[in-house]
């Protein structure tokens, strides 16, 4: 696992060891396109690995979730908490909203997160000829995944800065002046909080929206998905998946944040 403090920009070198303090373990997840994902491959899009008695995820309205991701979590490096066996899914709808609700973000009727703890590749189902193609989601291409662990300070967005810095994203900036914007910016890359990722700090382009929710302030990034690789949420936006720690250690995904936005 790299350590990113020697890429600390200059203009920041005096809080060092605040930054130091604040890094975290995650896995970034590389995807590439690839139309040939294997059932029960580490992928986004493509079609689930499902048990033969388990009735494929519908929406509210009866008509079939789309496979955003499925993680095969023997791929995954080890990260406190998350599993490393089993296949994790993360299910949406094909609606305007992708299934998010914003009064309810923990409500799953609309999205879908479901864990396999044994994988058993001969008793799965096989006929998904009823599924329709789905149009008007954030990507129409299958990829494959692969993971590997990193180390990352927090990112700007992230309901943890002011913890961190000691107060909030806007004051903390400020105070570099004419210079504030590119020191962000400059702080932004280096805290990668960006990109495909679980584990570690989340990154949005509006505001956590685990600042609403109190029992989920030091919930888990459980899947952050990003819009890049021709994946697109919205305008250049962020999905993110949060779980409280100890349904995450109790294979308990029944109780998920999701949340996406855009600019």
């Amino acid at each position: 696992m790299n350590s990113p403090l020697s890429s600390l920009p200059p203009s920041l070198a005096a809080y060092r060891s605040a930054v130091e303090q604040s890094l975290r373990p995650y896995i970034r997840i590389q995807a590439q396109i690839d139309e040939d994902v294997a059932v029960i491959q580490s992928k986004f899009g493509g079609l689930p690995y499902l048990p033969v008695d388990v009735d494929y995820p519908l929406a509210e309205n009866g008509d079939p979730l789309f496979l955003l991701a499925q993680i095969n979590c023997e791929d995954l490096p080890e990260l406190e908490d998350f599993p490393q066996k089993g296949i994790l899914q993360f299910y949406i709808a094909n609606d305007d909203m992708y299934g998010l609700d914003l009064d309810e973000p923990t409500d799953q009727q609309n999205f879908r997160v479901l864990y396999f703890a044994e994988v058993d590749e001969e008793n799965r189902q096989r006929d998904f000829s009823f599924l329709p193609v789905f149009e008007d989601m954030p990507f129409e291409d299958k990829y494959s995944l692969t993971f590997n662990k990193e180390a990352g300070s927090v990112s700007p967005e992230d309901i943890h800065f002011d913890e961190v810095f000691g107060e909030s994203p806007h004051t903390f900036f400020d105070q570099f002046g004419a210079d504030a914007d590119p020191v962000r910016r400059e702080y932004r890359r280096f805290a990668q909080g960006p990109g495909h990722k679980m584990g570690g700090y989340a990154h949005f382009t509006q505001e956590d929206p685990r600042f609403e929710i109190d029992d989920f302030a030091e919930a888990t990034l459980l899947l952050q998905i990003d819009s890049k690789n021709e994946i697109e949420w919205g305008d250049t936006g962020t999905a993110n998946f949060f779980i409280l720690p100890e349904d995450l250690r109790n294979r308990d995904f029944s109780n998920v944040m999701f949340n996406w936005d855009s600019l």
